[in-house]
Order: structure tokens, then sequence, then C-alpha cells
């Protein structure tokens, strides 16, 4: 049996949505995410939350391993929001990875282009777990004052490749992070720094 979306899918989008982007608005400050959504594993109940908020027939998706073989997950999004599944992360315009560890480089993903920087692709990405906290330093714009935040896993060289990220601004992805119940957003032009 195929499992439910939002209760009230007007309603759930739309706070959903409102909590990205609060998130990608103030980066490094946790918003709070309560889904309500018990998707098929291994998709998590926020990943999933955003997958029915943010995309549908026209937003390609492509999804980590884990989550891209599990049939449940494909029939879950396929019937839940219409996205299109893409194998080619440069053709994504949402990329959803559940397993951290598994997160291929940020410059495998569509940048954008200097006349339409908003065509590159947005990561949401699964954390055991976002709290305050002295690991990394973040500045620029929607951040007043010292931001520090601390993730658990990060990708191998994680930092290095938001660094590097910032450095091709306007073009870059934007990532969403996403852990039990919160969601913290690093738009591109956030210089992320471990403290």
């Amino acid at each position: 049996m195929l499992a439910p979306g939002f209760a009230d899918p007007v309603h759930g989008a739309q706070g959903t949505f409102r909590a990205v982007m609060d998130a990608l608005a103030r980066p490094g400050l946790l918003q709070p995410l309560d889904a309500g959504l018990k998707p098929p594993a291994p998709l998590t109940p926020e990943l999933a939350a955003l997958a029915l908020a943010l995309t549908d027939a026209d937003t390609p998706v492509w999804l980590d391993a884990g989550l891209a073989d599990s049939p449940e997950v494909a029939a879950y999004l396929r019937f839940h929001t219409g996205a299109p599944l893409t194998d080619d992360p440069a053709r994504a315009a949402f990329a959803f990875i559940r397993d951290p560890a598994r997160c291929p480089p940020l410059a495998r993903f569509a940048q954008g282009t200097p006349a339409y920087p908003d065509s590159s692709t947005t990561l949401v990405l699964a954390l055991d777990m976002i709290a305050n906290g002295e690991r990394l330093h973040l500045a620029g714009p929607g951040i007043k004052g010292p931001t520090r935040i601390a993730l658990t896993p990060l990708p191998e060289g994680f930092v290095a490749q938001l660094a590097e990220n910032r450095a091709g601004f306007p073009l870059g992805v934007d990532v969403i992070l996403t852990a039990p119940g919160r969601v913290a957003g690093l738009p591109r032009s956030t210089a992320v720094t471990e403290s």
C-alpha cells in the first residue's frame, strides 16, 4: 500500500515551503519542520515533506543510490509529486540525498548559467543532527552577527566544496539541510568555514 502524503496537502505544503524559505533567508537559523509523514524507508519524513512541497511534473529529481534503489520511494514520489526522476545530477532541479557519505561533488550538479543562475540544482541533504554549535561558522547575506552550527554527518570535503561553490556566485547550488524535525539553509551566497 502506498504511504499517504500530507493529511492536509495545501497547509502541509505551505508550512513546509515557509520553513524552507525562512531557512534560506536566514542561513544557519534552525527552522522547525513537523511534516507528520511516514514515507517509505529510506526516505525520511523531512525529505518527503520537501519533495511534496517543492517538486512537481516540471522539476526533474535526482536521488542518491539508497533512495534510487527503492521502488517504494520512486512510486511514492511519482504518485505524490509527478516529478520525473533523472540519473544525471546535472539535469536535476532538486537532488535528495539520504546518505551524506554518498553525496557526489557539488560541481556535478547543475550550476545554472549567467543568464539563468536559478536553473541550478537545489540539494536537499538528510543529516542525523543540526544544532547550534561551534563546528561551522557562517557569514553572508541574511546572517546577523556570528552564526555557528554543528552538522552531523558531513560529506567528505563538504566545507571546501561549499567554498568553491560560493566562489562561483551567482552560479552554484543551494543546499537545504534536514534533520529530525528541523531544516536549515545554506544558499550559494553563504560563506562557510570551520571554527
